[in-house]
């Protein structure tokens, strides 16, 4: 099994969200985040002053996926949060060991 996580801009969770789920994907999970990275945030004024935000808004998509269902998970999330512009996120995939449902005590794929 294969954590993705993918940090992407907030006009694109709902594409998103369809192209994973046509990918094959069970369930998601996604939340409000903060950070920077390349872009080190950028320049607002208000009320006349400038003011520099250090952390952009973004959200976090985290799904997990069997081993076979890893590509095209994370070509569907590179097809549908790409715009062309810095700042639009990263895909992180990590190994997962396990998983367990709660309701059912199901382990491993099964679980998922």
């Amino acid at each position: 099994m294969k954590k993705i996580e993918a940090i992407i801009r907030h006009f694109k969770v709902e594409d998103v969200k369809d192209a994973l789920t046509a990918a094959g994907a069970q369930g998601m999970t996604v939340s409000e985040v903060r950070g920077f990275g390349r872009q080190k945030g950028h320049k607002e004024q208000y009320r006349g002053a400038e003011y520099t935000v250090d952390f952009v808004p973004k959200v976090k998509v985290e799904v997990v996926v069997a081993d076979e269902e890893l590509q095209g998970a994370v070509d569907a999330i590179l097809r549908t949060a790409r715009t062309g512009q810095v700042g639009d996120g990263k895909i992180f995939v990590s190994n997962l060991t396990d998983s367990v449902r709660i309701r059912t005590g199901e382990t491993g794929g099964e679980s998922l």
